[in-house]
């Protein structure tokens, strides 16, 4: 991991903002390795360096684990030419070298992102082998029968070539624009889109608000986002 600054560190992974570090600086409240510090743009090895608080150590993590409420028309992406990406929403204090969204949601699609630097985390949430959940709603153009609801539970082909796992589907409100949780286990391209088209349904509206056993925070506005506890961390591997 590369070094990053002190005062950016402590603001992601604290209740302080870089404002506050930059006062506790000037203070002599921060020390690292046991030396008071001058100033707040020090370099920190994370794997190496003790930083103290006030004289408490603080214990600063390599790992960063944001929730995003994934706004529409944002591309699902670390960098991009033409389009905005869910990186680019990241306020400065949160910002961390090597992010990128674990998983994509459509451009269109809203609600529960996650955002690390974590990779071997990411794999093991997102492969289909270890049957970690993702919660859906969707609002469609047409009800729907009893005949889709029993191939989605069973899993069925899409073509030739593309088999869908079995996914939970529940009626959530009846109508004309019927609305209905999904929960799949795996997460292909435009995979809910499709399991519907299948159907001749259209999904005219798309949310996750969920990953494991963890609900999107429904205090974020559309394009916030904070970062995850260790309980938390715990709830999105949880199946349920």
């Amino acid at each position: 991991m590369k070094p990053e600054r002190l005062d950016k560190l402590l603001a992601a992974q604290s209740t302080f903002s870089r404002k506050d570090v930059k006062a506790m600086v000037r203070k002599g409240l921060v020390s690292v390795n046991g030396l008071v510090v001058k100033s707040a743009d020090l370099k920190i090895d994370m794997e190496k360096d003790k930083v103290s608080l006030c004289g408490e150590p603080v214990s600063i993590s390599k790992y960063s684990y944001i929730m995003m409420n994934k706004p529409a028309g944002v591309v699902s992406a670390t960098r991009d030419n033409r389009e905005r990406t869910v990186i680019d929403l990241v306020p400065q204090e949160l910002l961390r070298d090597g992010l990128f969204p674990a998983g994509r949601l459509d451009k269109d699609t809203v609600g529960f992102l996650l955002i690390t630097n974590d990779g071997d985390f990411a794999h093991r949430i997102l492969s289909p082998k270890n049957h970690v959940p993702k919660t859906y709603i969707a609002q469609l153009d047409q009800p729907i029968d009893e005949e889709i609801m029993v191939k989605f539970e069973e899993g069925f082909a899409l073509d030739l070539n593309t088999d869908c796992k079995p996914a939970r589907l529940k009626i959530l409100e009846t109508g004309k624009r019927e609305l209905v949780e999904v929960i799949l286990i795996e997460g292909m391209y435009h995979q809910i889109k499709r399991m519907f088209e299948h159907f001749g349904r259209k999904v005219v509206h798309l949310q996750r608000i969920r990953m494991g056993a963890l609900y999107l925070d429904e205090s974020l506005a559309p394009g916030e986002c904070r970062e995850l506890t260790q309980d938390e961390l715990k709830q999105i591997t949880t199946k349920i």
